[in-house]
């Protein structure tokens, strides 16, 4: 779905996406139509509060055309989409909406209606949350409330950390803080109708990494999904398990390996906050904002304090272009959103406009070689694809920063690999100095050094749990 005729088009980018001139990024779009109802004289003041199962409380306030305006009928479509990137970014099975009874209305029937909505409204209330799903229309919001706390950062003793991701998996021995053995190896999860293959791919490399150590005192993993006290609730790498399966058998999945090693403490979280916590370990700084451009797109934050949040964070259904055309993720069947933007799905997509010949049925991982091997050869198609990536997340890191405060964004992953990982960089501080100059004094990009690509995230996995000693 996109905004409707009535509602303020976002203005053109200053800095075109090389092979995507009808992008419209998000942040512009938003500017644009708060600027337009705040022209407009008495604009309507929009509050939203998302609520978790916790109890915890989150705001957001936008606005709103007056509904004596015929321009109003633009409020929902820019409600919808700003309350669907809340869901993703902070999470929520409540949505509670201060604005007119029928704009709120609408939204909750959007939820019921339409293939878009079910899927968040499925993800967020039954997977996610364990509640119903619920659109609440009221004036009076609850109490904005939320607690964070430190997450990792223990390197005592004898350690495995572990990655999980669509295309490989990582683990590392780690010895106060060192590294002694490391190994990635490559596995095809999504597809899996028995986890018992992501059981024995698990238990493989942690057998491995334990026998480059005396003993095993603790172990932390990382992976794409959502995770709530090492319970799976939503994760890409199982989409291919049947329902009844994954709730017999995966949900507590990491539970069953923790027996296996002993009951010994086991901390598995969002491979996105492992990224941001990784990425404050290793710069020494706070207020990160990891982005891995992987199998998927997976983001984490830390706090300025230096905490995490129960944010989801997760910013692969994010919305961050509002196109009427742009790509629809095939999971959630939402356009716009950042999986298509930040991962090998946006490098394959691009490839075609490119002028790059691949054949279709060749797997993402593949067509990212095939680009790396382009741009270490000077190939200027392949070139113009990380110019288009880097375009994409300078206006996405604009975006993001009207939700997290942050002043450092870590950027990472496959798809970030060999020269043109820098020109995304570039690209992307080239769109903050052009288009938010006040953000270009603020924000840092940065990336891992060699080093702490092949152990950062190992290491900062690993420090996730605490060791119990007498």
């Amino acid at each position: 779905m996109s905004r409707t005729p009535d509602s303020p088009s976002a203005p053109t980018c200053r800095l075109q996406p090389a092979l995507d001139p009808e992008f419209r990024p998000a942040v512009l779009a938003n500017r644009a139509f708060r600027a337009a109802a705040r022209a407009a004289g008495n604009p309507l003041r929009i509050r939203v509060a998302l609520e978790q199962a916790d109890g915890s409380v989150f705001h957001h306030e936008t606005l709103g055309f007056p509904e004596t305006d015929p321009r109003a009928a633009g409020n929902y479509d820019h409600v919808r989409r700003l309350v669907k990137f809340l869901l993703w970014a902070r999470g929520g099975c409540r949505v509670c909406l201060d604005a007119p009874p029928a704009l709120a209305e609408r939204l909750k029937q959007y939820y019921v209606a339409s293939e878009e909505g079910r899927f968040d409204a499925d993800l967020m209330g039954n997977r996610v949350y364990e509640k119903p799903f619920e659109v609440v229309w009221t004036r009076d919001l609850p109490r904005e409330r939320a607690a964070t706390q430190p997450l990792g950062r223990h390197l005592d003793g004898c350690r495995i950390g572990f990655d999980l991701g669509g295309s490989d998996r990582k683990v590392a021995a780690v010895i106060d803080g060192e590294v002694v053995f490391s190994e990635e190896t490559v596995w095809d999860p999504y597809h899996q109708k028995d986890p018992q293959y992501h059981l024995d791919g698990i238990m493989d490399s942690l057998k491995k990494a334990a026998a480059h150590m005396p003993k095993v005192e603790a172990i932390g993993g990382s992976a794409a999904g959502v995770y709530v006290n090492n319970q799976v609730k939503v994760a890409s790498l199982f989409r291919g398990v049947p329902p009844d399966v994954f709730q017999a058998r995966v949900k507590r999945l990491f539970f069953d390996i923790q027996k296996a090693w002993g009951g010994i403490p086991l901390e598995v979280v969002n491979d996105g906050e492992v990224t941001a916590l990784a990425g404050s370990m290793a710069l020494g700084r706070n207020a990160v904002l990891g982005i891995a451009l992987g199998t998927s797109q997976a983001a984490g934050y830390v706090t300025p304090e230096g905490n995490i949040t129960s944010w989801l964070n997760e910013l692969a259904f994010a919305p961050v272009d509002e196109a009427a055309n742009a790509p629809r993720d095939e999971w959630s069947k939402d356009i716009g959103c950042g999986v298509q933007y930040f991962s090998q799905q946006a490098v394959g997509r691009l490839l075609g406009p490119a002028g790059i010949d691949a054949p279709a049925d060749l797997p993402l991982p593949e067509k990212l070689k095939v680009v790396q091997k382009l741009m270490a050869d000077g190939d200027p198609r392949a070139r113009r694809i990380y110019e288009t990536i880097g375009t994409y997340l300078g206006y996405a890191v604009a975006h993001y920063a009207e939700f997290y405060p942050m002043e450092n964004v870590l950027v990472l992953g496959r798809v970030t690999s060999g020269p043109g990982g820098e020109i995304i960089l570039a690209w992307a501080r080239a769109v903050l100095r052009v288009e938010f100059p006040e953000l270009a004094d603020r924000i840092q990009f940065h990336t891992p050094s060699e080093k702490d690509k092949r152990h950062g995230q190992a290491i900062a996995a690993a420090s996730l749990p605490t060791i119990r000693r007498a």
